[in-house]
């Protein structure tokens, strides 16, 4: 039999058998090198990820949450623009109630204006009763109401009620203008609350017809003839 001890039954170098390999483990809590407590191999949490490691993924109750999150927000976006669409819906309605209170009171008060213009042309506009007509006129004023139809204006049918149309001896291109205003028009803004009712007559192209307004009472504009300069 062979000798495990080696050739001469004596044992190899430190009392080892030769081919065993010696395991020293330093279990110092003290690092010598750095002067730390070292922490034991078996005191890391269960299941803690290892340094260097990438980090688990998000929770599930987490991506919930946010998407909730998400999902009332959508909500609150979409409530604040039709709530702002209401707004603006609201305001316009009311613009437009306030415009057609406005033009239903003038145009009730258009009789009055129609007496007040009558009465001063017969010279039955003077005492108390000027003030009132003159406080009523004010107030149609400040509210929008604007007369419309002169001599001489051209005429458009959209605001003028044509009930005569006067001969003419007018040759080559003619226009149509107003030849008398028997009772003016009135519009309240964009709105024409009653059309001017006149009679027209054709007059020649080249003729520049007159196209400026007057308030109530004033005098109707004439037109004169350009009056050469005299030589001398």
């Amino acid at each position: 039999m062979s000798n495990p001890n080696g050739p001469n039954g004596q044992a190899g170098p430190g009392g080892e058998h030769e081919g065993e390999r010696v395991v020293v483990r330093d279990r110092r809590r003290i690092d010598p090198l750095t002067g730390e407590v070292r922490t034991p191999a078996g005191d890391e949490p269960a299941g803690a990820p290892a340094p260097g490691a990438p980090e688990s993924t998000t929770d599930p109750r987490i991506e919930e949450l946010q998407a909730e999150v998400a999902e009332r927000t959508a909500d609150l976006q979409r409530v604040s623009a039709e709530y702002a669409n209401y707004r603006r819906r609201v305001d316009r309605d009311r613009e437009v109630v306030l415009a057609t209170a406005r033009a239903q009171v003038a145009a009730d008060l258009l009789p009055v204006v129609d007496d007040i213009e009558r009465a001063e042309q017969h010279g039955d506009l003077n005492g108390p009763f000027k003030a009132v007509a003159d406080k009523v006129v004010d107030v149609l004023t400040k509210l929008g109401l604007e007369p419309f139809g002169v001599d001489g204006e051209p005429f458009d049918p959209s605001v003028h009620e044509a009930v005569q149309h006067e001969e003419s001896d007018a040759t080559g291109p003619t226009v149509t203008v107003l030849a008398a205003v028997l009772r003016r028009g009135y519009r309240l803004g964009d709105r024409v609350l009653r059309p001017a009712m006149v009679t027209v007559v054709d007059r020649s192209a080249t003729e520049a017809p007159t196209t400026d307004g007057s308030a109530v009472g004033e005098a109707e504009p004439q037109q004169t003839d350009k009056q050469h300069p005299e030589q001398h």
